[in-house]
């Protein structure tokens, strides 16, 4: 039936139906009145009855639809009260209007008026961020908020038996782990068998009773090697406890006089079986390049989180691969056009002395040779060795600058990088890009920032230095040859340098090192000569150690007075200078560099790894030698850092 409240041209049909109607009426009226008559009549109780039939139908819609109205009101407010959602209506000042049974049942009555922060202390400042959402865990279970800012309104959805079971799959996720016994082989290859076996049972039996305990199994693949297949819930375990497992084996092997360490390199959040194991080894090669006696777990993400790594690296007796890599590095320099060598950036003794002893790897295998440096960017000790260095002009010829070394370089050039595995350290970052064979020779903890795909990597952290690696690597050349003897006085000069004059991180094999450059001339008088400090700096590191204080228990810390820039080499003297002081165990100086960043540098006896510390600051280094450089930062600033990470070390674990 038509609704005449609409517009007359929605009816036109109706219309002109009674038009020709009421036009034939009419005509039949002036030509036949009885059948005109009787047409009128006809009309008239047609209308009559459509009037009636409209006025009933408009009756039961005007019904329907207030009915309808009533429903949906009645339906809103059944939903707004009952429906398993919290509906929370503030002002702008962040005070609650409103709040619907939900919220009233969960986080109790009287609210109105209050601030949104009785109810979770963080939901202001999800306001103020425009958060859209955000999941939030209370004791009663979890709850989701969505925040609608133009409406200032949030909903509030109870989503506890979602994340409980998304807890209990996380849980149960399988994770591989690799076990290693660090220096197993080095430690019992002069025992007798009896003893070695005694051993290795006590070392088993403290393994398979950690298995045991936590419920994991474990399989021994070969003599060093066991594989590990747990859950992540025990892995969270493992956590709390700080992997007791490592101090253990310490122990029980140090009271038979051999000092074994383990490894564990952990694979986690990967649901393939295969990437697991790939993460698990990744993370193992990890911690061996770090020195060991430690946890590493590697994330999908390639986050890792450290744990151990309490004692310094064991040097190796055996020289095997020294032998190896020596001669893998000849075969590279054979296959190359050229060699460049590249140190870090600000290059040290150390990475000055190590390139030249590459240099003198590839003269001896007829290749041209290059080392890149920046000679602005240098230090006093390095700019004294570049003067001797620039009075022998072929030596010198085979220094080049950054600039230089990116026309040089080629895809058949050999970049060799020494005293740095990381690429954001490195004088020159786009020679990387620009080779496609690149060897890395370095004696630091291996870090989780590495070159890329290099293709032969000679990592020791026990090395006192990459100086001392580079000259293991001369002696085992197949040729005779003589050094230079400021070749031999450059390398011996970054052994002198990073052992603190053979005081510290030093072995047998860097002592047999020395040996070899004083026997083919290395100069003792000249690396003094070299390594001599001028008055004024003594003067600077006496004053920038004036106002330190002993923070916790041994924990040495001297701040800079003013914002007057230190250089890096008197930072990292004064925390020598630090460390020799009664009761310090370890030391950390903090100062404005001259490039405006502030510096720490660290250092320890070996019985606390400030490593982990400056890695949670974005540094790294040895065990008890380390550093970091923060940008954008003050020094007070820096301090709270610094104590608040000397204070996460006592918790025996890290993340990077």
């Amino acid at each position: 039936m038509p609704n005449w409240n609409k517009p007359w041209w929605q009816h036109t049909y109706v219309i002109t139906l009674f038009v020709l109607v009421l036009f034939l009426t009419i005509w039949l009226m002036f030509n036949r009145w009885e059948a005109g008559l009787l047409v009128t009549v006809l009309l008239l109780v047609w209308l009559f009855f459509y009037f009636r039939a409209k006025k009933k139908d408009d009756h039961y819609l005007d019904t329907y639809i207030s009915t309808l109205s009533y429903r949906v009101n009645k339906a809103s407010d059944e939903a707004i009260t009952k429906l398993p959602v919290g509906i929370v209506l503030y002002n702008e000042n962040g005070t609650i209007q409103w709040t619907n049974p939900f919220i009233q049942e969960r986080f109790g009555t009287g609210l109105n008026g209050m601030d949104v922060t009785v109810i979770h202390e963080d939901l202001q400042q999800f306001i103020q961020d425009e958060t859209k959402e955000e999941t939030i865990q209370f004791d009663s279970g979890y709850y989701h908020f969505t925040f609608e800012q133009n409406e200032r309104l949030i909903y509030v959805v109870d989503v506890t038996e979602k994340e409980t079971t998304q807890k209990r799959y996380d849980h149960m996720l399988p994770l591989i782990a690799h076990i290693y016994l660090d220096n197993y082989d080095e430690v019992t290859q002069s025992m007798d068998d009896q003893i070695r076996s005694r051993l290795l049972a006590q070392v088993t039996t403290a393994l398979n009773n950690w298995a045991n305990d936590y419920d994991i199994y474990l399989r021994r693949t070969s003599s060093d090697r066991f594989l590990a297949v747990m859950n992540h819930k025990t892995l969270l375990l493992l956590e709390e406890n700080r992997f007791e497992l490592l101090d253990e084996i310490r122990e029980i092997t140090a009271k038979e006089k051999a000092p074994i360490t383990l490894s564990i390199g952990v694979g986690t959040e990967e649901a393939s079986l295969k990437q697991l194991g790939v993460l698990a080894q990744s993370s193992l090669d990890l911690a061996l390049g770090r020195g060991g006696d430690q946890v590493a777990i590697k994330k999908k993400n390639g986050r890792v989180r450290f744990y151990g790594g309490k004692t310094n690296a064991v040097e190796k007796r055996t020289r095997v691969r020294a032998r190896v890599i020596s001669h893998a590095l000849r075969d590279f320099v054979k296959e190359s056009e050229k060699v460049i060598v590249m140190g870090h950036n600000r290059p040290d003794m150390d990475a000055i002395g190590a390139s030249i002893g590459v240099l003198k790897l590839a003269d001896l295998n007829d290749r041209e040779g290059f080392i890149v440096l920046d000679e602005e960017d240098t230090n006093a000790d390095v700019q004294r060795l570049l003067d001797e260095v620039k009075q022998q002009e072929h030596l010198w010829n085979q220094f080049v600058s950054p600039e230089e070394a990116i026309q040089i370089a080629d895809k058949e050039t050999l970049l060799v990088i020494v005293d740095t595995h990381k690429p954001s350290m490195v004088i020159e970052p786009k020679l990387l890009q620009m080779v496609d064979r690149i060897i890395v020779l370095d004696h630091h903890r291996r870090s989780e920032d590495f070159v890329h795909d290099p293709v032969l990597v000679y990592m020791e952290p026990y090395a006192s230095s990459t100086a001392e690696l580079v000259t293991e690597l001369l002696e085992y050349q197949p040729m005779q040859f003589k050094m230079d003897r400021l070749e031999a006085t450059a390398l011996l000069a970054g052994i002198t340098v990073d052992t603190k004059s053979f005081a510290v991180r030093t072995g047998a094999r860097t002592f047999d090192a020395a040996s070899f450059l004083r026997a083919n001339g290395a100069d003792t008088a000249l690396v003094q000569k070299l390594l001599k400090e001028d008055l004024g700096s003594y003067v600077r590191r006496a004053k920038l150690m004036e106002n330190a204080y002993v923070y916790r228990d041994g924990y040495a810390i001297a701040m800079a007075k003013d914002d007057e820039p230190y250089d890096q080499i008197i930072i990292a003297q004064a925390a020598d200078t630090l460390l020799t002081m009664s009761g310090v165990r370890a030391s950390f100086v903090v100062c404005k560099r001259g490039d405006g960043r502030v510096g720490i540098s660290a250092r320890s006896l070996g019985d606390i790894n400030v490593q982990v510390i400056m890695e949670r600051l974005g540094g790294g280094g040895h065990l008890s030698n380390a550093a970091t450089q923060l940008e954008e930062t003050t020094r007070e600033e820096v301090k709270v850092r610094l104590e608040q990470a000397i204070d996460d070390g006592f918790e025996g674990g890290t993340e990077r």
